[in-house]
């Protein structure tokens, strides 16, 4: 792959990769530090939403995917030496840690007493519990209306607007699924997968769906009860493989110019239905 000029400035280390830290764009907070890789770092770039790269799971990983907040990336920084990134970002829903809080820096060395000690000083905004539910597995890429979130004055109201902006998430990736189609194989990963052919994409559906399946076997194995955070993390896992699952099937379905409405008009077609009357209605 060969790197725009731009990024050919940049020195990642041995392993392709280079820290950076997200700072919040009015209040200048360090809000948290990841990595990036070189397709990280373009697609933050194209974007202008924050994409690092995960070490743990040898991925990208787009900010909020599963949590639904975001990062919308207003400036990007490379320091004196090339070897540090600093993202002035606008943070939805006020919160960058995954333990609920504003910034992951949220733990402060106390000096006053005898023995230096660290002391939280951050209070939880959100309860990672609540961050990492079901239902906000349905802004993957996109950034999280917390407004329909937070609103329960209204149930039907608030389920109508949920299923509409679902339904708008969609059709945006459609239309990019579709755009990625005729890029350059070299501008993104959709594109790379669509220059390797309808094999590629059907093998990462399958490794996805086996690695969904891990971690739900994984998740059936945590006890909330014992160990609160290792069922969390177990939880979000899981969350995160589906998403990847139902993300590379659209990119078959677009292979073949099938858009999700197909899909959602088919589901919506059995919706009422006894599954023994579809089965053998087939």
């Amino acid at each position: 792959m060969t790197l725009p000029t731009w990024l050919t400035a940049v020195n990642f280390n041995a392993d392709g990769l280079i820290p950076a830290i997200a700072q919040d764009h009015k209040s200048g907070r360090i809000l948290m530090m990841a990595w990036m890789n070189a397709e990280a770092l373009q697609l933050t770039a194209q974007t202008q939403t924050a994409v690092y790269f995960s070490r743990s799971r040898a991925k990208l990983w787009h900010k909020g995917e599963s949590s639904g907040h975001t990062q919308t990336v207003h400036d990007i920084r490379l320091d004196c030496d090339a070897d540090v990134i600093v993202l002035s970002v606008t943070q939805a829903g006020g919160i960058a840690c995954h333990t609920g809080r504003e910034s992951c820096f949220y733990q402060r060395l106390d000096l006053s007493g005898q023995t230096p000690e660290w002391q939280t000083v951050d209070k939880v905004l959100k309860d990672p519990a609540d961050i990492y539910s079901s239902d906000k597995s349905n802004h993957t890429h996109l950034q999280a209306d917390d407004a329909v979130a937070n609103n329960t004055a209204d149930t039907e109201s608030d389920t109508t607007q949920i299923q509409t902006n679902t339904y708008s998430m969609l059709q945006q990736l459609d239309q990019v699924l579709a755009e990625r189609k005729q890029a350059d194989a070299d501008s993104s990963y959709v594109a790379s997968l669509y220059a390797k052919g309808l094999n590629k994409i059907l093998e990462k559906v399958g490794e996805e769906s086996v690695e969904s399946i891990i971690a739900a076997k994984d998740f059936a194995n945590c006890d909330e009860s014992r160990d609160k955070t290792q069922y969390d993390e177990a939880r979000h896992e899981l969350i995160y493989e589906v998403a990847d699952v139902w993300f590379h099937t659209l990119v078959g379905l677009a292979w073949f110019d099938i858009e999700s409405d197909a899909v959602l008009n088919e589901l919506g077609r059995r919706f009422g239905l006894s599954g023994i009357d579809e089965k053998a209605a087939r």
